[in-house]
């Protein structure tokens, strides 16, 4: 994995932690090719020693064993403050087999401790989701950080 750009709007280093902000609970979207054309998902999505992993759906899986190239991009954008960071990525994607204590990091990334989670997620909370899992390995990375200044109001 290369970060490649980790820049602000005006050519300075980004501010911002890779780490932290994929650790955020954002969503990733994911795209990949189809026999159609692109395809691109928003994900939820878990940043692990370098790797993101997410739960397979319908047509990433096949898409991915078709053709294991594929790009993710995160962003965070808060109008109110002014903070716009991008992370974006271009690497391979890989389909392995449903593993349950990943699925419920990802689920308890966004949906907190699994006594909190909806009923959809009963399955990953019991283990009985058989999804597969995709893993996505960054060839390279682009941290950009387009952040503004948010001018008063009088």
């Amino acid at each position: 994995m290369r970060i490649i750009e980790q820049t602000v709007d005006y050519g300075e280093r980004a501010i911002f932690d890779l780490d932290e902000f994929l650790g955020r609970p954002l969503f990733a979207h994911l795209s990949t090719a189809s026999e159609d054309g692109p395809r691109e998902s928003p994900v939820w999505f878990l940043w692990e020693s370098g790797l993101v992993w997410s739960i397979g759906g319908q047509s990433f899986p096949r898409n991915i064993q078709r053709d294991p190239r594929a790009a993710i991009g995160v962003v965070d954008f808060d109008p109110a403050s002014g903070v716009l960071h991008h992370v974006g990525m271009r690497g391979t994607a890989d389909v392995l087999p449903y593993d349950p204590d990943s699925a419920r990091r990802i689920i308890q990334k966004y949906c907190g401790p699994p006594e909190l989670w909806h009923e959809r997620f009963s399955d990953i909370r019991t283990g009985g989701c058989r999804l597969p899992m995709i893993r996505f390995v960054p060839s390279t990375i682009v941290m950009r950080d387009q952040s503004y200044t948010v001018a008063s109001r009088r």
